[in-house]
């Protein structure tokens, strides 16, 4: 009598007169989506000078939002936002307007994009299986693998692809019009790789499979949608194709070939010498990213075609919707991005970023409905017998326990939940330093800490590991210039060329690391290896020769503390 009252309560579908259990079971996924934010927020509060990795690059320049004065004639800077999706920026602006400064607003909007991530991941999962407890499965593994992973805590334009993508499948799903198509503008302007996602799911809509083949799909709907929905993705692309930026256009495939950055040992390594790496998980050339079973419990899908095999003895199946369908059109059309942007690579980015995602709420719709069929079964099962408690209803009873602790506990099997990337500034003082002078100043270092001042001290720097993004021609061949000269200058020891240096690019203030100017230095920072420049420094320490830099480090320095010391770039001029 227990084990049918719980395979009741567990696995009923949405009717009428269940929807106080359908509110049930969304306000338990929007409490756990919320304590998960919870222990993010309390993570990135918990120093003054946090930030999350990735929000170095997309979320420093617009400091300008708030103080249009800051970054002036900043090349790293004008680059970042000009590739910042319209969307995206415009919503920052809007809370820089509103008084809700940049740092901050990336570090709460976590919070917002899991809720809404939630309430749509448990609204799709019901229109492919109307089991309550199903969706609240899915939105809890959604929420595991976007707090494990640094998507969502980024807050770059990839964060938004789990809300706005997952309401674009839920009102899709729904054939509700006009939402769809809100959805499909918002991905177009937050995400706009995904709206090319979107327009091939429309496309593959009309066709469906009748009489052993494809046929043209008889449903009017599906050619409405398409319609007005490649025609708002025509409307938001329009931009970005007519787009002349100064910093394109994308290095060719021949070109990243001969660029030691997309080797398999460089910092955006994407050329794999192994087909398997290269096609199935290399990062950004890969089909199939790495965390997509994480969390592990993601790895039960697996067992879905088996289920459906075995359908007789888990009859929930029999309730899935025809609208699972969904997924298939999803995997198609992202694979079909995936070939396409492989075939013209980088023109339209990384194609591993269009099956990421894709798979991901795949795996997690997939899972949910598994385990849900699984708990099904073996209540089903158990539930044959008409004695109060036998072995049948023991093993049911564990298999669930099993199932919910497994899925509700999980992150406490994990060292660090949430695992998300935020980065601590270990400077105060130095930041400190540099924010109260002039805003106007440049800072030439390249010293790792350099990657922290654009945010923390909102000023300009030459050049910084982070901002290294060789994708587009414009930007990076000037940009891989200024590190050559930059390394050239460090350690030649000709004052002249140090001079000339420092006039020409208009530096203010030079910071070393404390054994910057010595060939060990050299031999260990990985990321100098790339420029033909780091070698030149190398011969000259290997001949004897000291960098003319190393007499200004007494006499012109400003700022110092254990690691790194500032100099005045006018001092060593002089």
């Amino acid at each position: 009598m227990f084990i049918a009252r719980l395979h009741k309560f567990l696995t009923a579908t949405v009717d009428e007169k269940s929807r106080s259990r359908t509110i049930f079971w969304l306000t338990l996924s929007l409490t756990f989506a919320a304590v998960y934010a919870i222990l993010g927020l309390k993570q990135v509060f918990s120093a003054e000078y946090m930030v999350q990795d990735d929000a170095r690059q997309h979320v420093f320049w617009m400091m300008r939002f708030v103080d249009p004065e800051l970054f002036p004639n900043d090349f790293i800077a004008n680059y970042f936002q000009s590739v910042a999706p319209a969307g995206y920026s415009t919503l920052y602006k809007l809370a820089a307007t509103v008084g809700i400064h940049p740092l901050f607003f990336h570090k709460i909007l976590p919070l917002f994009l899991g809720l809404i991530s939630t309430y749509y991941c448990f609204g799709l999962c019901l229109e492919m299986l109307p089991v309550p407890m199903t969706g609240f499965i899915a939105s809890l593994l959604l929420n595991q693998h976007m707090w494990m992973t640094d998507d969502l805590a980024s807050t770059t334009p990839r964060a938004f692809i789990y809300p706005i993508f997952l309401a674009f499948l839920y009102y899709l799903s729904r054939s509700s019009l006009l939402p769809c198509l809100g959805a499909i503008a918002l991905i177009g302007l937050f995400y706009p790789p995904y709206a090319l996602v979107a327009a091939g799911i429309l496309v593959l809509r009309l066709l469906c499979w009748k009489n052993g083949g494809l046929r043209l799909s008889g449903d009017r709907t599906n050619y409405l949608f398409c319609t007005t929905g490649l025609g708002v993705i025509f409307l938001v692309m329009l931009p970005y194709a007519l787009d002349k930026s100064e910093f394109g256009p994308t290095y060719t495939a021949a070109e990243a070939k001969q660029m030691g950055e997309f080797a398999p040992d460089g910092r955006n390594a994407f050329f794999r010498p192994n087909p398997k790496d290269y096609w199935l998980t290399g990062r950004g050339s890969g089909m199939f990213p790495k965390s997509l079973f994480t969390p592990v419990t993601h790895c039960v899908a697996l067992l879905f075609p088996l289920l459906l095999f075995l359908r007789s003895a888990f009859p929930l199946a029999n309730q899935i919707q025809s609208k699972i369908w969904l997924l298939l059109q999803l995997f198609l059309a992202s694979s079909a991005m995936f070939f396409a942007a492989h075939a013209i690579i980088f023109k339209l980015y990384n194609p591993g970023r269009y099956t990421a995602y894709s798979l991901r709420f795949i795996v997690v719709l997939i899972t949910a409905i598994a385990l849900t069929l699984i708990i099904d079964g073996v209540c089903h099962w158990a539930s044959k017998t008409e004695t109060k408690f036998t072995l049948k209803n023991q093993v049911a009873l564990m298999t669930t326990a099993i199932i919910a602790v497994s899925v509700v506990l999980y992150p406490c099997l994990v060292e660090k939940f949430p695992t998300v990337g935020y980065i601590e500034g270990k400077m105060p003082a130095l930041y400190k330093f540099f924010e109260q002078q002039p805003k106007d100043i440049l800072i030439a270092s390249i010293a790792a800490d350099t990657d922290h001042l654009p945010t923390f001290s909102q000023r300009s720097v030459l050049v910084a590991k982070e901002y290294a993004v060789p994708f587009h021609k414009g930007y990076y061949s000037r940009y891989r210039q200024r590190v050559r000269d930059l390394i050239r200058a460090q350690y030649t020891p000709d004052r002249a060329v140090l001079q000339n240096f420092i006039n020409s690019y208009g530096v203010d203030f030079w910071m070393l690391n404390r054994n910057s100017l010595t060939l060990q230095y050299l031999e260990d920072y990985d990321w100098l290896d790339q420029f033909d420049s780091t070698e030149e420094a190398r011969l000259s320490f290997k001949q004897g020769k000291i960098p003319a830099l190393a007499s200004a480090i007494t006499s012109c320095a400003v700022f110092q503390n254990e690691v790194v010391v500032v100099l005045d770039a006018s001092c060593i001029v002089k």
